[in-house]
């Protein structure tokens, strides 16, 4: 075989990836699209080890032997990185990447507490409308 073939389907996946990072907005699949780029490059990894040793005498395999400890770190960092989305969604209840982007920024200095303030009274009226209602 060639090493055009798995190179190309390499870079076939590594945009695909890219992709996915880019333009996906849940925080799962964003990991997944992370995950196919990591799969793209040990592709690679394996390709060029393959080809490196039919040119060389020596099999040393360096190039498996380096795909295996970027699986390993993969699988570290998809079950950091679960835990991490499903902390966050626990709390915040959404893993829309946008929303908790906007939630952690704040209000901007364009932004006027005008809403805030009528949404107070609303509330408190809320409030001691179901407190007399009770009593």
């Amino acid at each position: 075989m060639h090493l055009a073939y798995p190179a190309v389907l390499a870079a076939l996946l590594f945009c695909t990836g890219l992709y996915g990072v880019l333009a996906r907005r849940n925080a799962i699949l964003v990991l997944m699209s992370v995950e196919l780029m990591l799969n793209a490059v040990n592709l690679n990894l394996v390709a060029f080890d393959v080809w490196l040793s039919k040119a060389a005498e020596e099999t040393l395999h360096s190039g498996q032997a380096l795909t295996l400890f970027t699986i390993a770190i993969a699988a570290a960092e998809i079950g950091i990185g679960l835990a991490i989305v499903l902390a966050v969604h626990r709390n915040r209840g959404t893993a829309d990447i946008d929303k908790l982007r906007d939630s952690a920024e704040g209000r901007g200095p364009d932004d006027t507490d005008d809403d805030a303030r009528t949404a107070e009274p609303a509330a408190e009226a809320g409030r001691t409308g179901k407190a007399e209602a009770t009593a």
